[in-house]
């Protein structure tokens, strides 16, 4: 196996021994299977990072942890991969730990293991539950700076949030559902999340009930969880969804699926009036084109790559600190008629 990358380079974007790494490029065998492809995972890393690398400048490790589904994992590497070149003369670059799902004794093992081998910082999109906010605050201690994507851990010692008002979004899609339904007579809306475990969601998810309580009040919610924005698991929770309740009109999808969610409607025959998303990924894009959702949530995702990756060379002391905290980022609804170029998606 042939590479340009010097060994202890490979080594480092692994989180494994040279030694190790020496095994598997040589094709010795006695490697565990997990364990090369973590090797091999580090080679097509730095391999798409290798322009970036290249650049003098101080260097950093960064490990992104994520629970999301991979539609949405692929669309912040390739913002963060695209943002990173803009950071020289330091040069940045990433380690990748993407799960579509994944338990918290996971999650926790795999903080541990970035704790124990080393890094510049976290970015990290993960559950708000005890256990993981205890791995962050060992981070913090151990002085790993962590920054919180999409969704927070307020309870934790993470250094910062990058991302939208979660709340306002929330309250941004009642509006829309309202004004479009526009009938004044009882109907249902259905809200999908991929887990209540996630902050984030939950921040939306209330913020959408308050607006309809002020606003709303003849629009009721029917709510599902725990497909974890996985097609297979949140179609079949819709289907169900659908079944029980025959009044439902519209579509506040939180936490994905959306292909899955609209081709529920379809197999049960029956219309969805309105349907809001969030971020515009692969399967939103299309969705937007075809029409058969209405207008997406966005915000720019290369934006709160490029404050996530100041946040942590703030937290190194490679960039002095900001007189107040940055603000959040601005949600933007793009429906059919507005869909930015986005690379790769247009």
């Amino acid at each position: 196996m042939t590479h340009p990358f010097p060994v202890k380079v490979v080594a480092l974007q692994a989180g494994v021994s040279v030694a190790t790494v020496d095994r598997v490029i040589k094709q010795r065998g006695g490697v565990h299977a997990n364990t090369v492809r973590r090797v091999m995972q580090a080679l097509d890393e730095l391999a798409r990072q290798s322009t970036q690398v290249g650049l003098a400048g101080r260097k950093f490790m960064l490990d992104v942890l994520m629970v999301a589904p991979r539609r949405f994992t692929d669309a912040v590497r390739r913002a963060l991969e695209s943002e990173l070149p803009s950071l020289h003369p330091a040069v940045l670059r990433s380690r990748f730990h993407l799960h579509e799902t994944l338990e918290v004794d996971g999650i926790v093992d795999l903080l541990e293991r970035i704790r124990k081998n080393g890094s510049h910082g976290v970015l990290l999109k993960a559950p708000d539950l005890p256990a993981v906010a205890e791995a962050v605050n060992r981070l913090a201690a151990a002085g790993i700076p962590v920054v919180t994507l999409v969704t927070d851990l307020p309870g934790s010692a993470r250094r910062s949030y990058v991302g939208m008002d979660n709340r306002a979004a929330g309250e941004t899609a009642a509006c829309l559902v309202g004004q479009w339904l526009g009938s004044r007579k009882k109907q249902q809306v259905l809200v999908t999340l991929s887990s209540n475990r996630f902050h984030g969601e939950e921040e939306r998810e209330i913020g959408f009930r308050r607006a309809l309580r002020e606003r709303h009040r003849h629009l009721s919610i029917v709510e599902v969880s725990e497909g974890h924005g996985i097609d297979g698991a949140t179609g079949a929770l819709v289907r169900q969804a659908l079944a029980d309740h025959p009044a439902i009109a519209a579509v506040y999808s939180i936490g994905g699926g959306n292909a899955a969610i609209v081709q529920a409607f379809s197999r049960a025959g029956r219309p969805c009036q309105v349907f809001i998303g969030h971020d515009l990924d692969a399967d939103n894009v299309a969705l937007l084109k075809s029409g058969a959702i209405q207008a997406v949530l966005h915000h720019d995702l290369g934006q709160d790559m490029r404050r996530a990756c100041q946040e942590i060379l703030r937290a190194q002391g490679a960039l002095p600190a900001l007189a107040q905290s940055p603000s959040l980022s601005a949600i933007q609804i793009v429906t059919p008629w507005n869909l930015p170029v986005l690379n790769g998606l247009n």
